[in-house]
């Protein structure tokens, strides 16, 4: 059973960075299928808000997208040998805090901001933005 762990948050004041990572664990071998079947999404809940997603990446060919007003600060990679996504956040402001999910979506194509899409879910890393 495929399961994600995501680790990297803390506290940072605001202009700082953090680096999130998801693991992605669980795949089975006679499947033949890896990372590269999944398209990855990095989703944040904020204090009093619906969650929503900041980026993903695509299951074939790694192509990226970003959300919410993040694009330009926020990058998303992966190592598909290590089963790692990451999520590098720059510049961060206060409205950034919240609660940091990694979500999985079986298939190919595009990937898509839609929470119904992802099947699999971390369990959330907490980013405080704060001076």
């Amino acid at each position: 059973q495929v399961r994600l762990v995501e680790s990297g948050g803390g506290s940072v004041q605001p202009g700082g960075s953090l680096t999130l990572s998801c693991e992605v664990s669980g795949f089975n071998p006679p499947s033949g299928f890896t990372l590269s079947y999944y398209h990855i999404g990095w989703f944040r809940q904020l204090p009093r808000r619906e969650r929503e997603e900041v980026s993903c990446i695509t299951s074939v060919d790694g192509r990226t997208r970003y959300f919410n007003s993040v694009e330009g600060r926020f990058t998303i990679s992966r190592d598909v040998a290590k089963n790692m996504v990451y999520l590098q956040m720059n510049n961060l402001k206060p409205e950034d805090t919240g609660v940091y999910y990694c979500a999985a979506d079986f298939g190919e194509g595009g990937c898509v901001p839609l929470e119904d899409e992802y099947e699999i879910w971390g369990q959330g890393t907490q980013v405080t933005v704060s001076s």
